[in-house]
């Protein structure tokens, strides 16, 4: 596919790079409801190990394992592709010479891949899913090769940057109508930031800073690729907009994840207490 700016000037290169952003829009918007099937997947997956594993089907859960480590390789390169098709539908602008747009999409595809980690088992996703069929029979316990305080934090991974919005107060789970915001990718609910943005001029995210002394912090948290220390110190410096905040069906699914990851630790701390409860009465 190649594109050359109109010949005779005037309104032809808005013209073009208005159908640019609009197809992009489009294509987006396609490669986001496949990434959000394939996380339905991945969490039914995840339940379906749980309950192999339940019945001692080790063999079966490995090869779901493998299955899920093959998905993962298409759900990361579909992730790329969409972004590296945003990007350029973004900064496109088209010149008197053709575009070759395959090699300008390949090299923006490029750009985000190299920049990523490849492998599966270091992924968010495996780690949940290696985790969750752990649990069923090691609750509490670290998997081999990991710490107690490696539970810690990988339990609390999220791609959800916010646990409760700033505004209402609200726990995200809880959040009638969630929004996200494009730029810094914090959750409100509708209302409230809706509200907050048409009462303020320049309407900065209401993120706020938190004391460095603060135990917020997660273990590790240097390393790990979702939190943004520099956010909470300070506060968001974002801007918000109102056409910049939306509510994205990837936001959803990511909020039932949460959910999903909330009950299954609630379940396993209670099976420790019942645990825990069993040895002292052994003792008395």
């Amino acid at each position: 596919m190649a594109s050359t700016s109109d010949p005779r000037g005037g309104g032809g290169v808005p013209a073009a790079s208005g159908v640019m952003t609009t197809s992009a829009s489009m294509l987006c918007s396609e490669n986001q409801s496949l990434i959000i099937e394939m996380r339905k997947a991945f969490n039914m997956m995840k339940e379906i190990a749980v309950d192999l594993e339940r019945e001692n089907e080790s063999a079966k859960v490995n090869e779901l394992e493998n299955t899920v480590a093959e998905l993962l390789a298409t759900y990361e390169d579909c992730t790329y592709q969409t972004s590296a098709i945003e990007s350029v539908g973004n900064t496109y602008q088209p010149g008197a010479e053709l575009t070759d747009f395959k090699k300008l999409l390949n090299d923006e595809f490029m750009k985000f891949k190299g920049n990523k980690s490849s492998a599966p088992q270091n992924h968010p996703i495996m780690r949940q899913f290696r985790e969750a069929v752990w649990n069923v029979h090691h609750s509490g316990q670290p998997m081999p090769g990991e710490e107690q305080e490696d539970i810690i934090m990988t339990n609390n991974q999220s791609t959800i940057l916010n646990i409760t919005c700033p505004l209402s107060g609200k726990p995200i789970t809880e959040l009638a109508e969630p929004v996200r915001g494009v730029d810094c990718m914090h959750v409100y609910e509708k209302k409230a930031i809706m509200g907050y943005i048409s009462r303020n001029a320049q309407a900065k995210c209401p993120i706020t800073g938190i004391p460095y002394s603060s135990d917020f912090f997660p273990v590790n948290w240097m390393y790990e690729s979702n939190f943004r220390p520099c956010l909470y110190l300070s506060g968001c410096p974002r801007f918000l907009r109102q056409d910049k905040v939306v509510s994205d069906p990837l936001l959803l699914v990511e909020i039932e994840e949460m959910r999903s990851m909330s009950k299954e630790n609630m379940t396993a701390t209670l099976v420790e207490d019942f645990t825990m409860t069993d040895d002292e009465e052994e003792e008395d």
